[in-house]
Order: structure tokens, then C-alpha cells, then sequence
């Protein structure tokens, strides 16, 4: 335990430190302590960083909500034993086989504007090309369904072990009575698996907030040339190794930290609310 909380104390003391600073080409370089300067700089900066707030909100919220429908439709599919499951369950879980960066460069030839597979099809039902990764309002979309298609595998697991656990009294209890699949649905097995859902919302949530490797992989540096899938990640990882501005990355980092903490906090609270 002391060993892991080495690895973890070292690192946030030393961004802590580097963000009150104006450290900058160098980290073994001479630094000046400015204080609140850099978090003043970041929290006034309407140019990159509140964008990279809002492009991280939207590509959490809108991929953990997708994520979460398509991952529970799924888990219900495969909660009752049907003939081929083992096939079926093989199959949904190769997304999460492969590395994000092998995904990223994957969907990135398939979304190819000129010779990629995504527009081929689409010609095929008469539509025109997209596009897709290339265009400045349609890569953030994109890289969200990248990122559906990887990780709703991750959910359907959780929701999967969470249904399986449950009694099967209350369903029974329910039918006799004679509700419908939908209100045995909402009203018996929604509540008993609200735990898990919040688990897995938590968990998902918080790796999708910290998503980087698909979206470097597809857009490179900076989110593109107009940033527009620039999150706080990569924006931070510019900030780092682009400009070599450590004091304003850390700064970023520790706020994000907070921002992650915060959320951490909020599922947990709600998790005990629903485990009563």
C-alpha cells in the first residue's frame, strides 16, 4: 500500500508544484513560483481551454449515454441461454481486443474521405460522400462512435454480471401478477440492477473523460487542424510536448483531476443512495 501511494502522492505533488510555477522548455530548467497565476491564465482562457471543456463534456456524456443504452439492450439479450450464445458473446467482445490506437488507425482508413469503406457504402444507397474524421463538424461525431464501438462491449459485461446475479423471485413474483416484459423491466429489474448501472457508468464514465489514445490516433496533434476534437487531454499533452509549457499543462491536469474527483464523488454518493 505504501508503495502504491508513493506512485500516486510523487506524481500529484510534483504537477501540484509544476502548475505553480512558470516552468517552461525544460523541466530540469530554472522555474519562477507565480502562485495562482497559471490557474488564473487557464480559467480566463475562452479560446482552448473552456472549447476542450466542452468538446470533453460532449464526448463523455454523449458516449457514456449510448454506451449505456446499447450496453443494457445487449446484456438483456444475453441474460436468458439461448442456442449460439458462447458465438454471439465472442463476437461482441472482439472490439475490446484490440488496442485503441490499432482502432483509431482502423476506423480512420474505413472513414477515409476518398478511398475509405464508410463512403463506398454509403454510395452504394445513393448517397454522396462525408467527410466523417476530415470534416470540422463531423470528427468529433465520429471519433464518439469510435469510441461507442469499442467500449460497449466493457458495459455489456458489468450489466451482464449484474443480471446474472439477480434472484429470479421478483420476476416471477412479477409475471404472476401479470406485468408486461417493459414494466417487469422498469420496475423490477432496473431498480435491483441500479447498483451495477451506476458502477458501470462510474467506471466507463470516468476512462471516457480521459480518452486520448483514439483521438491522436485519428486527428493527431492538437485535435486537428482546427482542434476540433481537442478534449482537456490532448490539450494538455499539447501543451506538454508541443510547446514544452509545463506550468499551463499541469495546470490543466490538476484541474481535470478535480474534475474527475468531483464526478467520482457524485456516482458514489448516488450508488449508496441506490444500494438502500
Amino acid at each position: 500500500m505504501a508503495f502504491v501511494a508513493a506512485l500516486i502522492i510523487f506524481p500529484l505533488a510534483w504537477t501540484v508544484y509544476l502548475s505553480l510555477t512558470d516552468s517552461s522548455g525544460s523541466v530540469r530548467a530554472e522555474s519562477e513560483f507565480i502562485g495562482l497565476r497559471n490557474y488564473l491564465d487557464v480559467l480566463t482562457d475562452t479560446d482552448r481551454f473552456w472549447p476542450a471543456v466542452g468538446r470533453t463534456a460532449a464526448f463523455t456524456g454523449v458516449a457514456l449515454f449510448f454506451e449505456v443504452v446499447l450496453g443494457m439492450a445487449i446484456a438483456l439479450l444475453l441474460w436468458r441461454p439461448f442456442r449460439g450464445e458462447k458465438w454471439v458473446r465472442v463476437a461482441i467482445l472482439l472490439p475490446l481486443v484490440a488496442t485503441p490506437v490499432a482502432v483509431g488507425m482502423m476506423w480512420r482508413l474505413i472513414f477515409d474521405p476518398n478511398i475509405g469503406l464508410a463512403n463506398q457504402a454509403l454510395g452504394w444507397i445513393g448517397i454522396g460522400p462525408q467527410p466523417w474524421l476530415a470534416g470540422q463538424h463531423t470528427a468529433l461525431p465520429t471519433t464518439i462512435f469510435i469510441d461507442i464501438w469499442q467500449w460497449t462491449p466493457m458495459v455489456v459485461l458489468i450489466l451482464l454480471a449484474g443480471l446474472t446475479s439477480l434472484s429470479d423471485e421478483p420476476q416471477e413474483a412479477a409475471m404472476i401478477d401479470g406485468a408486461s416484459a417493459w414494466q417487469r423491466f422498469r420496475h423490477v429489474t432496473l431498480p435491483l440492477l441500479m447498483p451495477t448501472v451506476i458502477v458501470a457508468v462510474l467506471l466507463r464514465g470516468i476512462d471516457a473523460l480521459k480518452t486520448f489514445d483514439i483521438l491522436y490516433a485519428t486527428k493527431g496533434r492538437g485535435g486537428g487542424s482546427f482542434n476540433e476534437v481537442e478534449t482537456l487531454n490532448v490539450y494538455a499533452y499539447g501543451l506538454s510536448f508541443d510547446y514544452n509549457e509545463y506550468g499551463l499543462s499541469s495546470t490543466v491536469l490538476i484541474l481535470f483531476f478535480l474534475l474527475i474527483i468531483a464526478l467520482m464523488w457524485v456516482l458514489t454518493a448516488r450508488k449508496k443512495e441506490a444500494g438502500r
